[in-house]
Parts: C-alpha cells; structure tokens; sequence
C-alpha cells in the first residue's frame, strides 16, 4: 500500500479555515479591528496635517509640520504599500491580526493597494457610508475593496513582535504630536501675545508721535524738526526732510495738532497701522485757524522704539475760521 503526501498547507488552524496566503483564514476582519489598523497607519501623519493647517502659513512651525507631514507621508506610503508585499504585513495590521488580500486569498500587489488607498476617497465622498459598509457585507467590504477586488481578513498567527513594536512607534508619534501641539500653542500664544501688545504701545505712543512729529513753532523751528526726525524711520526720512525744508523757504507759521480719536487697524509684532483723527491750530492770533485732518499712519518698530513708517492724508487739513 502506498501513501501519497501532498505538499499543500493544512486547511485548518486551531479550528480556523485557512486560505490563500499562508496562516489567512476566510474569515473578515472586524470592523474595530479594521478601524484600529487604519489609526496605526495614518494617525500621526493626520495630526502633523492637522498642526500644519492651524499653523501661520510660512511660518517656521508650518514648514516643519510640512516637512514632518512628508517625512510621515513617505513612511506611511512605505507601511502601506510595500511593507504587505515584502513582508505580508503593515504595522497596524500585524497588531490586530489582519490581513488585506484578493479575493482569491492571493497576495496583493503594491499597484493594487495603491489603488485600493486611493478607492478610500470614495468611501469618504459617500458621507463615510463606504467605510461602514462593511458591517453589512458579508465579507466585510468596503467600497474601495469593491473596486479593488480585496478582503480584509483575520490571521491564524500574527507576528509575536508586532504589539511592542507598534507600541514604541506609536509612543515615539505621540511625542512627536504632543511637541509639535507644544510648538503650535506656544508659537501661536507668543505671536498672539505680541499682537496685543503692538496693539496696547500704539494706542497709547501712536497718538503722541503723530502730534510731535506734525506739530512746530516758529520760534524752536529746528528743535522741533530734529525731534521729528528721530520720530520717523530711515525710509520716510528724505520725504519728512524735503516736507520741512519746503515749510522753512514758505515761512514757517504756527502748527500744533492734537489726535481727537484713533484706532489701531492692523498689529503684527514688530508693525502696525492706524486711523488718526486729528485737530489742531494753524498761525497766531488773529489770524490763527482751527483745522481737522484725517490720517492714516504706518507705525515700525526700530532699536525697540515705534516710528512712523509712512503717513497717508486720507482727509486734507481743513482751516474752519478763527478760533474763538
């Protein structure tokens, strides 16, 4: 009597069928299971995106999230189409004991998972309906595995290693994640922090530098011309210049001005902006004529002193008639 061996695999492990590649039952995958790997796989990279697009865009927090978030894409794009090709697992998958195959329980290549990746967007664009539906399939598909002709299915035996593994990845992104949030509130809290206070010096210098460097007298005209060149920055000094050189050769009359309102339009750290609302007196009595203007004021922070930057007449001065 002879005995003819086959060399195929046992159909069985532990009482579980076994199909396709070695140690995958035909069994689907759960839905938790499922949803568990996918977190292992794209978590860190959706929370550098995450910090990246709450960032200031060009910011130096932005560009590391950006170039973090491509590091981890590249990685991801690694775990996930080439790690099941070369190693029959992903590391979210190893963890729960998964594994994304064809129909056939044949191995995936890396062009259709590729695929399958892409056939996600799908599963989102239906109102998240695709990745749901496979608690109603009987094979535990979604719509990407519709189109992509694969299964995700349960393990006989997963790699022993795969659980610490995972979890010194996942301890390493969750570093990562909490300092780049770290990074993020302490940027975002120094630069908002430096906005207000932009804000709070110019409500209070802004005015007061306007009116010394709008305001002269006759008799301590040059005094007064210094004092408002060191109120100016060096970009607007030949402008201030060539205006006091013209009101010396014209025959300089008395120019007081006083800001009756103001409000400080824009604020950044080291610049800010402002609507001034200015009256004041022009000559001496009795011929001496209350005026008005409309300003608008670039302010920018030099040697950590505000200076005007630049100064827009929005509302010409207007003489209203002696000053009773």
């Amino acid at each position: 009597m002879t005995a003819v061996l086959r060399d195929t695999p046992s159909d069985t492990s532990d009482g579980i069928p076994v199909s396709g590649v070695a140690g995958t039952t035909s069994l689907p995958a759960s839905w938790p299971a499922r949803a568990g790997a996918f977190g292992l796989g794209v978590g860190v990279l959706a929370t550098l995106v995450v910090v990246a697009w709450s960032a200031e865009q060009r910011s130096p927090l932005w560009w590391v999230c950006v170039v973090a978030a491509g590091s981890v894409l590249l990685a991801v794009a690694v775990n996930r189409l080439l790690m099941p090709v070369l190693s029959g697992w992903t590391l979210g998958r190893a963890v729960f004991g998964i594994q994304v195959v064809g129909r056939d329980g044949a191995v995936v290549g890396p062009w259709r998972l590729l695929l399958r990746d892409v056939a996600h967007l799908l599963d989102t664009a239906t109102l998240f309906v695709g990745w749901l539906w496979p608690l109603c399939d009987s094979r535990g598909r979604t719509f990407a595995d519709l189109l992509a002709g694969t299964e995700a299915r349960r393990v006989a035996v997963s790699p022993a290693r795969a659980p610490r593994f995972a979890g010194g990845a996942m301890s390493v992104a969750a570093l990562l994640a909490a300092a780049a949030a770290a990074v993020s509130y302490v940027v975002v809290y120094q630069a908002d922090l430096r906005v207000a206070q932009t804000r709070e010096q110019l409500a209070v210098q802004g005015p007061e530098i306007v009116e010394g460097m709008l305001s002269y007298d006759p008799a301590t005209l040059q005094s007064d011309f210094e004092r408002a060149r060191g109120l100016v920055t060096a970009g607007y000094l030949e402008q201030l210049q060539a205006q006091q050189q013209s009101i010396g050769s014209s025959g300089a009359v008395l120019n007081e001005y006083w800001v009756a309102n103001s409000a400080v339009l824009t604020a950044a750290a080291d610049r800010g902006t402002m609507l001034l609302a200015l009256q004041g007196q022009r000559g001496a009595a009795p011929d001496q004529r209350f005026i008005t203007a409309t300003v608008k004021v670039d302010f920018e922070k030099t040697d950590r002193q505000w200076r005007v930057g630049a100064l827009t007449v929005l509302s010409s001065p207007r003489a209203e008639g002696p000053r009773q």
